[in-house]
Formats: C-alpha cells, structure tokens, sequence
C-alpha cells in the first residue's frame, strides 16, 4: 500500500496532538503548584477540556463541510499552535482554561479528519486497518506521552511540554500540507440525526455503560499522580515509570479486549473485564501502600479497564450495524463525557474528603455499568429467544 507511510504519520501526529490532551493528569500536581491552586481545582482543567471535545470539535467539522481534509487539518493543527502558545504565555489560571478548550478544539477535530483521511488513503479492504493504525496514536498517548511530560515535568518547567507541542504542530501544518491531497469531505451527518438514536432504549443502555465505565476509570485516572504521591509516597521519577507501567497494561488489555471477544462473546468478556476493574479500583484503596503492591494493581486496573472498550464499541456496532459511523461517533462523545463528569466529582471529593475517596467512587461508578451491561445483555438474549420461537 503506497500511502502506509502517511497513515503511520498520522498516527505519529495523533499521538502528539492526544498527548496534549492526557498529559495534564500526569503533571496535575505541578499545574496546580504553579498557579496557586488546589489539586482539585486543577483537576477542572480536565473537565472543561473534555467538554469542548465532545460538544466543540462536532460542531467544528459541521460547520466546515466545504472544507477539504487537507485544510480540515491544517486547521486543527492550528488550533494545537494556538492553545499551546496561550499555554506558555498568558498568565492565571483562567487564560489557562481558554488554551484548554483552543486544544480540545484542535485535538477532537484533528482525531476526527485524520481518521477520515487514513480510510480514504486506504484501499476499501483496508480501510478500517488504516482507522486502527490512527488510534494507536493515541494508545502511544498514554503509554509514553503521559510517562514522559512527568520526567519532563520534573526536571523542567512543565510549560516545557507545550513548547515541544506547538513546534511539532507547526511541523505538523508543513507535512500535512506537502503529502495530504485536498479530497473533499464526505457529507457529515447531522447532530439530530445522531441524538435521534438515543431513543432506542438498547442503544441508551449500552450509551450508559459506555459513560458510567468511563466516568468509574476516570474520576481515578484525572487525579492519578496525586494519588500515587500522597498515598505510597513515590518520587516524581517512580510515577513516571508507573504511568509507563500503566500504558502498557493499557495496551496489552485493550488487545486482550478484541482478542477475548472474538473467543468467548461480548456478554462474557465485557462484564468479566469490568468486574475485575471494581476489584482493581478496590484494592487500590485498601492495600497500595507501597510502590512493591501499588504497579502491579496500577497494570491490573488498568489491564482491566481498557479490556473493555473494544467490547463497548462492538456492542454499539451490533445494536446499529446500519449506523455503524454514529455509533462510533456518539461512543467518542459519551467517553469525553464520561471524562468530564469525572474530573469535576473527582475534584469535589479530593476537596471535601480524602483522595483516597476517588477510587470508592471509581469501583461504584463501574459496579453501575457491569450491573446495566449484564441487564442488557440478558434483555437482548430474551428477545432473541423470542423471535427465534415466533
């Protein structure tokens, strides 16, 4: 396949532009230090973010149809220049709210386009190979830029991270512009078509799942590195090479996920995986006191969480195969959702109780989903039963 090459840098350019994105709960506490401001304050950064993300960045592609992918692109890269350079200049922590929502912006658009434009550099038996290749940018995201904005963050400023992505921005916006051709977007399917499907109960449920396993993994994952310094008294190198633990179990059981799936079913798969994550969440807070028990329950949980989203996404295709794209769609917006419900709960209870409390909320939030995925699937095998008598 003559393209591969510009999938793959894709890919690379999805990883820096969702390493923007994830790498603020890496170095919460060092954005909190020097603005002044609590962790828990802090942590809204994360929420404000996700929110642009989801109710932003479709509005965005909505209103630039007419644009090809090229400049769709190219656009969004400049948003990622823009957010980061107010990031580094303006000062307070309010401007610093306004850059997070200029780089959510930038970040769920370019996340958007360059899966549009992997499938259409893609032969059609390829297509959705080209799409998996571009979201492995934004695994690598969380395997190694989380990781490595910490060390950053530690041995510099963590402004310093920002610098390095607006620069790898703007050499984004000059590759974009010499290899991607300006085909014209596909018609973008309106939002109220989109809301249209929530009506259907079984797509509701599984919506709801989505958000409570997402909202569960969350409200832990937005305030992780406070977590691991308060409570097992790591250094800041020792959550660097956690957060690089964490990425790879987060890897490892995604594939795991896909893998088990085909084997054993969805039913099976997704509410086993979910049950061992409210464990995983569980002993974080009852038994992570050391650095020795605190990795290997930091992979489990994570090993666990991210076995489920392979299972989520093919719930959704199954419930809507004729609408396999908006289900796809509204399982991003339902995820960034998920994200901002946690950091904004997880802020409160960081506040008012104890920081150990996020992982309490986290178990009881994907206890939730495990209970309605398990009542869903029982409901869909009933009916199937039944029109199989009829």
């Amino acid at each position: 396949m003559k393209n591969t090459w510009k999938i793959y840098m894709l890919a690379l350019i999805t990883f820096m532009v969702s390493t923007s994105e994830y790498v603020i709960a890496g170095i919460l506490d060092k954005v909190a230090a020097s603005n002044n401001i609590s962790v828990s304050v802090a942590g809204q950064l994360i929420t404000v973010f996700a929110l642009a993300n989801a109710f932003g960045s479709p509005l965005v592609v909505m209103a630039t149809t007419k644009m090809n992918q090229q400049k769709l692109l190219m656009l969004s890269l400049v948003l990622m220049v823009l957010g980061s350079l107010m990031t580094i200049t303006l000062p307070g922590f309010g401007f610093l709210i306004v850059s997070r929502i200029v780089l959510a912006l930038g970040s769920g658009v370019f996340a958007i386009a360059a899966k549009t434009a992997a499938a259409k550099l893609a032969p059609p038996e390829k297509q959705a190979g080209a799409i998996g290749t571009v979201i492995l940018g934004f695994s690598a995201a969380i395997i190694i830029g989380v990781p490595l904005g910490r060390v950053i963050a530690t041995a510099y400023d963590w402004k310093i991270i920002f610098v390095g992505i607006g620069v790898l921005s703007l050499l984004a916006i000059l590759v974009i512009m010499r290899t991607i051709p300006a085909t014209n977007n596909k018609e973008v399917v309106p939002l109220s078509k989109q809301l249209s499907f929530l009506k259907n109960p079984k797509i509701l449920m599984g919506l709801s799942v989505t958000f409570f396993w997402q909202l569960g993994y969350g409200v832990m994952y937005s305030y992780i590195a406070p977590f691991l310094l308060s409570v097992t008294a790591m250094s800041g190198r020792e959550v660097s090479g956690a957060l690089f633990a964490f990425g790879i179990a987060t890897l490892i059981g995604s594939k795991f996920g896909g893998f088990m799936t085909d084997r054993i079913g969805n039913p099976r798969t997704l509410v086993g995986g979910l049950v061992v994550h409210v464990i995983a969440l569980v002993l974080l807070s009852t038994i992570a006191n050391s650095t020795f028990v605190v990795i290997p329950l930091l992979m489990l949980w994570s090993f666990s969480a991210w076995s489920s989203g392979p299972g989520l996404q093919y719930n959704l295709v199954w419930l809507a195969p004729e609408a396999s794209g908006i289900m796809l769609s509204l399982y991003g917006s339902f995820i960034q959702l998920g994200i901002a419900a946690a950091a904004g709960i997880g802020g409160i209870a960081v506040k008012s109780t104890s920081i150990l409390a996020i992982s309490w909320i986290g178990a009881t939030s994907v206890a939730i989903a495990a209970i309605i995925a398990a009542i869903s699937f029982s409901i869909n095998k009933k009916v199937a039963k039944y029109k199989n008598v009829v």
